[in-house]
C-alpha cells in the first residue's frame, strides 16, 4: 500500500506543476459557473421547486458542479489518454512486466489527481459562488464529511468507467471514439447540464440509475440533505456498487486484452 500511497502523491505532485493551467480553470469554471447561475435562475424564477430544489439549492448545484467538473473528470483530461497512447504505442507491455498491479497502479494516480483538482480548481469557484449568490450552504459538519466520501466514491466510479474506455484501445488502437462517448455520457447523464431531478419520467429513473449520476448528483444531494439517514447509506452502496461492478469489469477486461491482443508497436 505504501507503494500505492506514493504512486498518488506523486500524481498530486504531477498536476500541482502546472500553475498557470489550474489557474485558467478557476478562471473558466468560475465564468461557466455564473453563466449557468443567471441561466438557472431565469429558469427557478418560473418553475420555483423544479426537480425539488428552491432557487438557492439549484444554484448550490450549479457550484458544486464547476467544482467537481475537474475532480471526476467528467469532460476527460485524466490518465486514460495517457494510458491509451501506451497501448498504441506499445510501452504498455513494459507496464505489464512491473511488479505492481496496473490497475490500482493507474487508480492511485487518479486519486492524486482528483484530490488535486478538488482543492486547486474545486474550491475557489465555490468560494466566489457562495459570495455571489445565496447558496443552501449545510451548518452541520457530519454533511461535509458525507458529502466528501460521496466526492471520493464518484472519483472512483469515475474512474472505473474511463479505465474501461482506455482498455476498448486494445482493440481500437485508437480510443478516442469511445472517449468522446463517455465524455458525452458523462457530462449529460452526471447532471452537469440539468440536475438529473429535472429530467421527466422514465428517462429521469434511467439517467438516475446509470454509474454517472454519481460523479454530481448523488453528492449534490448529500450536500444538499436530500439524502440522510437510510437514504444516504443506499446513496453510498449505490456509488459503491457501481465503483464495484465497473472495477471488476476492468480487470475482466484487461486479463482478456492481454491475454488475446498482440500488443502493437512493441
Amino acid at each position: 500500500m505504501r507503494l500505492y500511497a506514493a504512486v498518488a502523491a506523486s500524481g498530486f505532485r504531477r498536476y500541482a506543476t502546472y500553475r498557470v493551467a489550474t489557474a485558467a480553470g478557476v478562471f473558466t469554471n468560475t465564468v461557466f459557473g455564473f453563466v449557468l447561475a443567471y441561466t438557472y435562475i431565469a429558469l427557478w424564477s418560473e418553475r420555483p421547486q423544479l426537480g425539488g430544489y428552491d432557487q438557492a439549492e439549484a444554484l448550490t448545484f450549479v457550484w458544486l458542479g464547476q467544482a467537481l467538473l475537474a475532480t471526476c473528470a467528467m469532460m476527460g483530461g485524466g490518465f486514460e489518454d495517457e494510458l491509451i497512447e501506451r497501448i498504441r504505442t506499445g510501452d504498455i507491455a513494459i507496464d505489464l512486466y512491473r511488479p505492481v498491479d496496473l490497475q490500482l497502479w493507474w487508480l492511485a494516480g487518479d486519486l492524486g489527481r482528483a484530490l488535486f483538482h478538488f482543492l486547486g480548481r474545486g474550491i475557489v469557484p465555490m468560494v466566489i459562488g457562495s459570495l455571489a449568490f445565496e447558496l443552501a450552504l449545510p451548518g452541520d459538519p457530519l454533511v461535509w464529511v458525507a458529502f466528501l466520501v460521496a466526492v471520493a466514491l464518484g472519483v472512483v466510479v469515475s474512474f472505473a468507467v474511463r479505465y474501461l474506455v482506455a482498455l476498448s484501445a486494445f482493440w481500437l488502437l485508437d480510443g478516442a471514439g469511445v472517449a468522446q462517448i463517455a465524455w458525452l455520457g458523462g457530462m449529460f447523464f452526471s447532471g452537469m447540464l440539468l440536475p438529473l431531478n429535472v429530467f421527466p419520467g422514465a428517462l429521469g429513473e434511467l439517467a438516475r440509475a446509470l454509474p454517472w449520476s454519481s460523479f454530481l448528483q448523488v453528492p449534490a444531494d448529500v450536500f444538499l440533505g436530500k439524502r440522510t439517514g437510510i437514504d444516504l447509506l443506499g446513496a453510498f452502496a449505490f456509488q459503491a456498487g457501481w465503483a464495484l461492478a465497473l472495477i471488476g469489469a476492468g480487470r475482466v477486461l484487461q486479463a482478456v486484452a492481454t491475454k488475446r491482443v498482440v500488443v502493437q508497436g512493441g
